[in-house]
């Protein structure tokens, strides 16, 4: 359905036409083509997932020396904390370098289908959804009381640090890699754009969910929940920026939360796969169900945004 008319989360954002972009297409089916290419999909996927963690291990290894051989410091600190977020932020100028190199794509679009940066977007969907997300998360912390661990001051001042300054960033990194780069791998894999959609949405839902090593049935469908909304939100506004503004209040609450309440951070990731969750877990998928839900009526007249409108 053409985007004809405006709805208050993307006004003012209109996009216009850019090169190499084809007209009215949807955020995720702007790699698709007269080829398939999913051997290339196939190795974009690949850079993708050995940029994730090649990043992630190379932080992690020069926070780690930093804090034995500097600070002589052992087990979790703040400053892996901070090394795993900036290798997270580090996929958006990666994923953006895969998209102009593989797909031949300007860098920018990845932003959103407006080719930039949508800040009316991001601060509508702030005001929208962050307070009410926020409420949600700090409740779902009341009905799952956890042990106390001992903090320094010194670490608790740092990690709110982390949170607040690094963990947006690191929020938004995940979301242009597999909100953006890999739904748009995947979702131009195919010639339809409706099946593009399901697949875009599913598979890269079920990937990410399990590389964060649970199975733990609770945890695990809330990790779908949360990366199906985030990608089903990506594809109706046509962009990035609500989905970052949710994850990052997801996670900067939950981090923030976490070390008010001097939870064992370190514990909780190292042993992330035997953490067993319960129907409270489900209590930010409610939320997370409910947003999507009007996100989705907001843009039920428009249908999906796309990269420029039909004139």
């Amino acid at each position: 359905m053409p985007n004809t008319t405006s709805n208050w989360l993307l006004e003012g954002d209109e996009p216009t036409p850019m090169p190499r972009v084809r007209a009215a297409v949807e955020y995720h089916r702007l790699y698709a083509g007269e080829k398939r290419r999913i051997l290339r999909g196939i190795l974009a996927i690949v850079l993708l997932v050995v940029g994730l963690i090649g990043f992630a291990q190379l932080f992690l290894l020069g926070a780690t020396a930093l804090d034995t051989q500097i600070l002589g410091r052992t087990g979790f600190t703040p400053l892996q904390q901070a090394a795993g977020a900036l290798s997270l932020a580090l996929l958006i100028p990666y994923c953006m370098l895969l998209q102009r190199v593989l797909y031949g794509v300007p860098a920018r679009t990845l932003h959103s289908v407006a080719g930039r940066f949508r800040y009316g977007v991001f601060a509508r969907s702030l005001l929208a959804f962050g307070p009410f997300l926020l409420v949600v998360v700090s409740f779902g912390f009341l009905l799952q009381p956890s042990e106390s661990v001992p903090w320094t001051t010194v670490d608790l001042v740092a990690l709110f640090v982390v949170g607040m300054v690094l963990t947006p960033l690191a929020a938004a990194g995940e979301e242009y890699g597999f909100r953006g780069f890999m739904f748009r791998v995947v979702g131009g894999w195919t010639r339809g754009a409706r099946f593009g959609t399901v697949i875009g949405i599913v598979i890269p839902t079920v990937l990410f969910s399990l590389f964060h090593g649970s199975l733990d049935p609770y945890i695990l469908t809330s990790y779908f929940v949360l990366f199906g909304s985030l990608a089903i939100i990506t594809w109706r506004t046509g962009g990035l920026e609500a989905a970052v503004v949710i994850h990052a209040v997801y996670n900067v609450s939950a981090l923030v939360l976490g070390t008010t309440l001097h939870v064992d951070l370190g514990g909780a990731l190292s042993s992330r796969g035997e953490i067993a969750g319960s129907i409270a877990t489900l209590i930010p998928s409610a939320a997370l169900v409910l947003i999507t839900a009007v996100v989705w009526w907001i843009t039920r007249r428009t249908g999906p945004a796309r990269a420029s409108r039909p004139r």
